[in-house]
């Protein structure tokens, strides 16, 4: 008790997300019977929409921290709601006795993760994270989605500085762990490319320290650089599991003795199917499932999507960018057999003092490639542009006009970019 007002405890509140296991944090979508945690952040006081979501959206309980809100008995008091939605993401955790695996790294995480749950859930009832959920709120709502007739979860870990892994892995307690590679990616936020290398291997730190198995690629130096020592490891070789065939767009396979389609665009996508291949393997999927859910995996939300617009081949690869994942797709582009080919690249958010080499870096591989046909859209790209190579925009908005005038037929467009750019907007 702190004067006439009562703050609960986990366990307690335990016990009646047990009775309303729908957890919801955004007003606005507030279900029937629901559990709702009035987050607060910079630009927003969770607390200020309790009474609504409760009276206007039929929410069971509205957990909040600030008293002055408090309004009845479904008014849940607690010292502070982030963390209390953390701690009992962790408390729901300890009571799933399930398999656990956890992945992050600078590239493909949220596509190896989908690649894995489809090969698992040849076999399991697989919970996975939706989209990329993957943060100190994503991770938690991800575990308090998953329902006991759950059999195998999957959880996504993003980050963008360091000690965020760390806090993610203490929440999921993950048996199982995979950094898909170390690119750069946040430089800003971790502090050039060595602090990516500390920040995303405290997953291995963590499952070194809880005696919890490490999924790692051997072809990989730098992920084998990064083991801490006594790991116990599941060592794999992707070029060995996953060999590339051809990419006409969409990349072929042979695994398993056989040759296997894909609808994926990019070569640096055989990484994330060969790790899908190692856990299908390892948890006893059959070879046939794993190269049958390898194959009529779709990807969604402009990662590595190809779509036919009119006479036009658009490669939507624009969910998110940085120097590494760039680099990849231009590459894989420029080995495309297409007559016409075109660029739409947007900047690389989040490289702080790198920004100008980066994009520098960028504009001079498209040169040395011969890939002419370039728009680059963004303030970092516009501020280093090459005058002789692209033409160049500040954002979406002002290339739109160029970019309907010229009136594009019968090309193959790739879309690249930070999310904050929506690159994509440019063909909408």
């Amino acid at each position: 008790m702190q004067g006439l007002f009562y703050y609960m405890n986990i366990q307690q509140l335990y016990q009646i997300y047990t009775s309303h296991p729908v957890i919801c944090t955004d007003s606005r979508k507030v279900t029937r019977d629901c559990l709702f945690f009035s987050l607060r952040g910079d630009n927003f006081n969770g607390n200020v929409y309790a009474k609504a979501a409760i009276t206007q959206g039929g929410a069971a309980f509205a957990v909040i921290d600030q008293k002055e809100y408090k309004q009845g008995s479904n008014y849940i008091l607690v010292d502070d709601v982030l963390q209390s939605l953390q701690q009992l993401a962790n408390h729901h955790r300890q009571q799933l006795k399930i398999p656990v695996l956890s992945i992050t790294g600078s590239n493909g995480k949220t596509t190896t993760k989908e690649l894995c749950r489809d090969v698992l859930q040849k076999k399991f009832n697989v919970k996975a994270t939706a989209g990329n959920l993957n943060n100190h709120i994503g991770v938690p709502l991800t575990i308090l989605g998953t329902g006991l007739e759950t059999e195998f979860l999957i959880v996504e870990m993003g980050a963008n500085h360091q000690g965020e892994i760390d806090t993610l892995c203490k929440i999921a307690e993950p048996d199982y762990a995979m950094i898909t590679n170390i690119g750069k990616a946040h430089l800003e936020g971790f502090g050039g490319v060595e602090g990516i290398k500390k920040g995303k291997s405290e997953m291995y730190r963590y499952a070194a320290v809880h005696d919890k198995k490490i999924f790692i690629n051997c072809d990989d130096d730098v992920l084998m650089s990064l083991l801490p020592p006594h790991s116990e490891t599941i060592i794999y070789s992707a070029s060995a599991l996953a060999k590339l065939k051809d990419e006409k767009p969409f990349i072929t396979f042979q695994y398993n003795g056989s040759t296997h389609s894909t609808q994926l665009y990019g070569s640096y996508n055989i990484s994330n199917i060969a790790f899908a291949i190692a856990a299908g393997e390892y948890f006893g999927v059959a070879p046939a499932d794993i190269s049958s859910a390898i194959s009529n995996y779709v990807p969604e939300n402009n990662r590595s999507q190809i779509v036919q617009l009119g006479t036009n081949t658009v490669i939507k690869d624009a969910y998110n960018a940085n120097p590494t994942s760039m680099k990849y797709s231009i590459e894989s582009f420029a080995m495309l057999d297409a007559s016409d080919k075109m660029m739409i690249l947007g900047d690389m958010l989040e490289l702080g003092d790198h920004a100008a080499e980066e994009h520098k870096a960028i504009i001079s591989l498209a040169k040395t490639l011969q890939l002419n046909d370039v728009i680059f859209i963004g303030k970092n790209f516009s501020n280093v542009k090459n005058e002789q190579h692209g033409v160049y925009f500040e954002n979406v908005d002002d290339a739109k006009s160029y970019f309907t005038k010229r009136n594009i037929q019968n090309s193959t467009i790739l879309l690249k970019g930070s999310r904050g750019i929506a690159v994509e907007k440019l063909i909408g």
